[in-house]
């Protein structure tokens, strides 16, 4: 059975044309990360949005104590002296992308159809500006046209008060929302009736949630960052910190200058696993040459040992870690493993070593792609290490066996006792700014009986009562609103169509619904791609000073608010914006939420009233605040703390107390994964250009990997080019093989590079069109975007010439 393109074409641009293909080009990649270039471009990008004086002052309150939180990724920052440059490019650029000049009003929507919007590019509709008034897409119509806040939100209402059951809406949830308004946004969302509360996490770090929480009791990381100051051993496992958290950059250069040892264990050379040169330099040297010396040498290096793992193969790298440590600890014993700690401490290691001792070394090393001396390697690392660490991304959680792959990461710690004291642990590396703070605060389909008895002792007098049945993660609410069971999809932020797997399939789902209401800053591919009735609701951006009136205050500017967030290690932070809104008819997350849920639950909704007084939320913000102390453990007193600074949440696991039902850590056995292919597929992986934020798409150069111009390309190992009778720079077609369906997307410009034999890496959005919506990782249930099998096979000029039917909604379309 055969996807083929459909009707979706009209809201979607086409594939790579045969002028496009013309710009785009494979040239030098920057051999060093950040450094120079990463300078300029930081200073061209802000500079070109905001302006010189708006532009540099905005950035020096990024991530600062009295400033705003990045709305980039969720690396922490330092406890103590922060330095007056705590951002990096990419956070550089998100500031400026939301606080650029540009604004987009009712007549840009007068002047463009749906149809025309969703011929351009995504790198085009997130470069036209900010949003500036609610707007509304009735049924039939072709344009969006302006609609008032009050008429918006009695929209939606009524729409949500109309359905037979509150199952048959679903309301999503961005990592960027910060802890007050997912914390309401959970409540309005249960108030209602259901836990229909899928999120972004659902698509990242779901894997590690699962995996963590059966292992060591808590599904977060257990480090801090002062830990690396102290460790002897990192291991970044499917991670690229240069383009997916630069910031991390500084911390693994600090620790390799001390003596620490990192192992990079990736598919691809990545710049930033390599060389790095801080920027952060030149405020400690007092004369320019010198800083500007230091920026032009050769960096500081990042990792001693490169593994170029076979996708889908880090499972089988730690089994073969594992091994050598056992054999090690056979040699001399008693000198290996934490013998005390595994005794007192764990649960499951006989079971785990007799299952490692059973594992062949010839299939470590044919499913890992690497020479058991490779893995030897490694081991020895580890072996001398008294305290290690092991960091993971979206690499690890996104292949078929991502929970499986994290726990055996987790056993390989527990042996040497790497869990629970300084220096040690685990670390998955959160890629948006608040997604681990949302899940904190209550944003899962599944969250605890534990947590929804104490939303009902919070608010049961109010009329709430918190439904118990679980909702639908992302990937099961595509498939209910393809099959008719959801009606309503509201988005809180994000972009849901870029942000899931298959794409067409995505799309015909959204259109199933009757409605479909995003609150988002900037113009993207989901508003083009709706229900019977689409709105476009915008909101505050982090950088924006959130102005709230009490009700009844002579004051008619209101009280300034400020929100938190948390980042990857557990430290709850705030966030204050200092820009003037873009427009005066914005609102804030906290508002949208508060005039929603006081549209939907007015008067008696289902044979109950619920009286919970969102107005008050509204008005101060503090309000949210302490009634998320007394609901969710760890924060109380919630204000007290953050008006003294950032604090630090509860992490039984970072003392060594495993919250499991065994009152112990736990080594969790698997077998290693299949990861063979059939004669002529390859396994493809998603990833991010360094010109990208998740789906927001900044530029069309990838200069750490020699790509300019242009996005479709595909990078394939140069021997399997030539084997093919493929040449750099030509134009392949990519078709998806899952359970007898074959998705295809047309086009792609092949680009040889140093990636293990049999796999091939393409960027997202573009490349989710191949993700199969039925292909998840056991448990968890997140997409397997990092191994799609695929052939490929090169485009015919015919196929070429009519590929502007959209090769399956790809184009510069979805993803994450």
């Amino acid at each position: 059975m055969t996807s083929k393109p459909s009707d979706l074409s009209r809201s979607h641009p086409s594939a790579l044309t045969a002028d496009d293909a013309e710009k785009v080009r494979q040239d030098d990649r920057c051999e060093v990360a950040a450094g120079i270039p990463g300078v300029w471009q930081t200073m061209r990008f802000a500079v070109g949005e905001m302006g010189p004086i708006r532009g540099i002052g905005q950035l020096l309150k990024l991530n600062q104590k009295d400033g705003f939180d990045c709305q980039s990724c969720a690396w922490p920052t330092p406890d103590g002296e922060r330095s007056f440059a705590e951002f990096c490019e990419n956070g550089a650029k998100a500031v400026a992308d939301e606080g650029t000049k540009k604004r987009i009003t009712a007549e840009f929507f007068a002047t463009h159809s749906v149809a025309d919007l969703a011929a351009q590019t995504d790198h085009w509709l997130n470069a036209q500006g900010r949003l500036t008034e609610p707007m509304v897409l009735r049924k039939g119509a072709t344009h969006y046209a302006p609609v008032s806040w009050d008429d918006a939100f009695g929209l939606i209402g009524e729409e949500l008060r109309s359905l037979a059951s509150p199952d048959e809406a679903t309301f999503y949830t961005s990592g960027r929302a910060s802890n007050e308004a997912a914390f309401l946004y959970q409540l309005f969302v249960r108030s209602y009736g259901t836990n229909n509360l899928p999120d972004c996490s659902n698509m990242c770090h779901e894997s590690s949630g699962f995996g963590l929480r059966e292992s060591i009791g808590v599904g977060k990381g257990t480090v801090t960052l002062d830990d690396f100051n102290h460790t002897d051993a990192i291991f970044l496992v499917g991670q690229n910190p240069g383009t997916n958290h630069p910031r991390m950059l500084t911390s693994l250069a600090t620790a390799h200058e001390k003596g620490t040892k990192i192992v990079s264990v990736n598919p691809l050379p990545e710049v930033g696993n390599f060389r790095f040169k801080n920027p952060q330099h030149f405020k400690d040297m007092g004369h320019p040459i010198l800083a500007a010396t230091t920026l032009l040498g050769k960096g500081a290096q990042i990792s001693d040992l490169w593994l170029p793992v076979r996708l889908s193969g880090d499972l089988a790298v730690f089994r073969g870690i594992a091994k050598f440590l056992l054999d090690e600890e056979g040699r001399k014993p008693g000198s290996v493993l934490a013998a005390d700690f595994i005794a007192q401490k764990t649960d499951g290691f006989e079971a785990y070593r007799k299952a490692v001792e059973a594992t062949p070394w010839d299939e470590i090393c044919r499913v890992s792609g690497l020479t058991r001396l490779q893995i030897e390697e490694a081991g020895r690392i580890a072996l001398n290490a008294k305290r290690m660490i092991i960091c993971w991304a979206m690499g690890i959680t996104q292949q078929p066996e991502g929970v499986a792959a994290i726990q055996e990461m987790v056993n390989v710690l527990l042996m040497g006792g790497h869990i629970g004291r300084p220096g040690a642990g685990v670390c998955p590396v959160r890629g948006h700014s608040n997604v681990q703070g949302d899940r904190t605060v209550g944003i899962w389909e599944q969250m605890p009986e534990s947590f929804l008895a104490r939303l009902d002792k919070e608010f049961g007098p109010a009329g709430f009562h918190a439904p118990r049945h679980h909702g639908f993660d992302a990937v099961e609410t595509i498939k209910a609103m393809h099959d008719g069971r959801l009606k309503v999809f509201f988005g809180l932020g994000g972009n849901f169509l870029s942000a899931t797997p298959d794409t067409e399939f995505t799309a015909r789902a959204l259109r199933n619904c009757r409605l479909t209401a995003h609150v988002s800053t900037k113009l993207n591919r989901a508003h083009l791609v709706t229900g019977e009735v689409a709105l476009i609701l915008p909101c505050l951006g982090r950088t924006e000073v959130d102005l709230q009136p009490s009700p009844g205050s002579d004051d008619p500017e209101g009280k300034p608010q400020f929100v938190t967030v948390e980042d990857s290690m557990g430290v709850i932070s705030s966030s204050r914006g200092t820009l003037a809104p873009a427009s005066a008819n914005l609102k804030s997350e906290v508002a949208i939420v508060c005039g929603l849920a006081k549209a939907t639950l007015k008067g008696s909704l289902r044979g109950r009233e619920n009286r919970i007084d969102w107005d008050a939320f509204q008005a101060d913000y503090g309000t949210i605040r302490s009634a998320i102390e007394r609901a969710v453990p760890g924060f109380e007193p919630y204000n007290a703390q953050i008006a003294a600074g950032p604090f630090y949440l509860p992490n039984a696991a970072r003392g060594g107390k495993f919250e499991t039902p065994s009152g112990k850590a736990v080594f969790c056995t698997h077998g290693l994964p299949d990861n063979s292919l059939p004669e002529g597929q390859f396994a493809l992986m998603t990833m991010r250009s360094h010109d990208q934020f998740n789906t927001t798409i900044y530029g069309l150069d990838d200069r750490y990997r020699g790509i300019y111009a242009g996005r479709r390309v595909v990078f394939l190992n140069p021997d399997d080019v030539r084997e093919m009778g493929l040449q750099a720079g030509q134009m392949v077609d990519l078709t998806s093989h899952f359970k007898g369906v074959e998705r295809t997307a047309t086009h792609w410009m092949v680009a040889p590079y140093s990636i293990p034999r049999r796999s091939a890496a393409a960027y997202f959005p573009e490349a989710n069109v191949l993700v199969p919506i039925e292909s998840v990782v056991k448990t968890s249930n997140t997409p397997t975007s990092k191994f799609v099998p695929v052939t490929i096979r090169p485009s015919s000029d015919a196929e070429a010439a009519s590929s502007a039917f959209v090769a399956s909604v790809a184009g510069e379309v979805g993803g994450r």
